[in-house]
């Protein structure tokens, strides 16, 4: 079986994360794990944290990937694959929500995915062939979705510091038939490798990591 990890965050872009690519594959390869999800915060923070100028013309979806770029390239040495993702807040809420499998243009304006809020973003990622789960939508200042708005629901979040009221989310998830990931929301030493996924399959690349959550074809990983 291998373990994936579908929540963890990198100092290079999230405001709030303490760790780099090195000390990041390290924990995890000790632990045992094949693949790794990036998913860095996508908010007006974290932009003006990693000084990423959202005024001026162009994508900037690879800005945003550094986190991502720099593990990739130190799982090189480990034999560890990383994929894509982002853990999306717009203006409207504190909700979060973790895109998998999408294509860069998607992401291309922060600014205007921010300002477009869960509804009108739905017809995008969708249109984009992404999948969206909402991240502990039980936690403080966070509420569920719309279920028809969702693909899945993170009914397990393993973050120390937060109460994400994990029994919430899951009978919410299972009320709705939505798909269940399990994540470490890893942002500091010691919150590394504490959940994600087991799978008898190894996805390729992040569009195929998107259609393993879709088929369900796997179990969580749990304390």
């Amino acid at each position: 079986m291998y373990k994936i990890e579908t929540h963890l965050h990198t100092t290079y872009i999230s405001h709030c994360g303490w760790l780099g690519a090195q000390a990041i594959m390290k924990a995890y390869a000790a632990a045992g794990y094949a693949a790794i999800c990036v998913t860095d915060h996508y908010n007006r923070e974290c932009f003006d944290y990693a000084e990423i100028d959202l005024t001026t013309p162009g994508s900037k979806t690879e800005d945003f990937l550094l986190g991502y770029r720099r593990l990739k390239r130190e799982a090189e040495r480990y034999g560890i694959r990383v994929y894509e993702g982002a853990e999306l807040r717009f203006d409207e809420s504190d909700n979060d929500y973790l895109l998998y499998g999408f294509h860069h243009d998607l992401l291309a304006d922060p600014d205007a995915v921010m300002r477009s809020g869960l509804e009108r973003f739905v017809s995008a990622y969708r249109a984009d062939g992404a999948l969206l789960v909402q991240a502990h939508p039980f936690r403080k200042k966070c509420r569920p979705a719309p279920a028809e708005w969702l693909d899945g629901i993170e009914v397990l979040n393993l973050n120390p510091r937060h109460d994400s009221r994990n029994d919430l989310a899951l009978e919410y998830a299972q009320a709705n038939r939505l798909i269940m990931t399990s994540g470490s929301d890893c942002h500091r030493p010691g919150d590394e490798a504490k959940g994600g996924i087991l799978s008898d399959t190894l996805p390729e690349d992040s569009f195929a990591f998107a259609q393993l959550l879709r088929s369900g074809q796997y179990s969580l990983i749990t304390p």
